[in-house]
């Protein structure tokens, strides 16, 4: 990947043309800049699903935003730029004591951790979580976002570092290299198994997530690290009266993500904000490193976010 010139963007009159001042990697980014994940239809070819920055121009339509604000916004593409365009019902504000690399940090993970407990999972407090890749930007957002709303959370992790970073965190960390996450998370519930399962791995996962749900259990998967195919016990699966949900979030229509960002806003930036939450930045480069990055990324050497500083 390159950092080149490219031509100036537009922006309709319901959006507006921010200036981005930081952006992060995600695992998304890393399948797209291979050929396998396209963008959605009508998004950018550019990469980044994510931003902070400021203000530059506001749309005829919008009334809410002024030039010279401190925004972030999750993006269908188009934040490996120095310029976005944003429908203005995508917006956060970015808390003035915040910087952009924090900023940048939250909207991919914190919305995907936030909508796939509550909304696709339905967690609920007393219950017991298990999520996979704990010590990922998904991963550090669920496992606060769980613990919060009084769920007691189980997690894997693939070092001692890792393990170690969950556990502060709040959440009983498991090494999946170094130990079997189904016989682990059976003795740490004593037999019962999990209410929520959030698996970023798939593959052959899926037949130990089965067996460790207890009855009315729900495996929300969000993405494949470990492969498409594995063995489903749909004798489990009908016994124990399971749910299983795929899901993503960036091809989710405008309307359906205005509705989150509207939700987050309200339920739990008021959290972030006052730090009884907190993005983890793991490392900042800056955005002409962005290949760089992506290696770090990719040999899964980072403990939250990776963020690239674009100015």
């Amino acid at each position: 990947m390159v950092w080149e010139d490219v031509a100036d963007i537009g922006f309709g009159e319901d959006e507006l043309l921010i200036d981005v001042r930081a952006t992060a990697v995600n695992r998304a980014d890393l399948s797209q800049a291979r050929g396998n994940y396209s963008p959605p239809p009508g998004a950018s070819d550019i990469l980044g699903l994510e931003m902070a920055g400021v203000i530059r121009a506001v749309g005829a339509n919008v009334a809410d935003w002024r030039p010279g604000d401190r925004v972030m916004a999750l993006l269908p593409g188009g934040g490996y730029a120095e310029q976005v365009a944003v429908p203005a019902g995508m917006l956060l504000r970015l808390p003035d004591d915040w910087s952009f690399v924090q900023g940048a940090a939250v909207p991919e993970v914190w919305y995907t951790a936030y909508i796939n407990l509550f909304d696709e999972g339905q967690l609920r407090g007393g219950e017991t979580a298990l999520i996979h890749a704990g010590a990922s930007g998904v991963g550090t957002a669920a496992i606060q976002l769980a613990i919060d709303a009084g769920a007691r959370t189980i997690t894997t992790a693939g070092s001692e570092e890792k393990v170690a970073f969950c556990r502060e965190l709040g959440a009983t960390a498991i090494n999946y290299k170094m130990q079997d996450f189904l016989e682990q998370v059976m003795a740490a519930t004593d037999g019962r198994g999990v209410d929520v399962i959030l698996d970023a791995v798939g593959g052959d996962y899926l037949a130990r997530n089965v067996a460790a749900l207890c009855r009315f259990g729900r495996l929300v998967n969000i993405g494949l690290l470990g492969g498409a195919k594995g063995e489903l016990n749909m004798g489990q699966v009908l016994g124990k009266r399971l749910r299983i949900v795929g899901s993503l979030l960036r091809p989710r229509p405008l309307e359906e993500k205005i509705a989150i960002t509207r939700r987050f806003a309200a339920e739990v930036m008021p959290r972030l904000a006052d730090g009884r939450l907190r993005p983890i930045v793991d490392r900042v480069f800056p955005i002409a490193e962005v290949q760089a990055a992506h290696e770090y990324v990719l040999e899964n050497r980072n403990i939250g976010k990776v963020i690239l500083q674009v100015t």
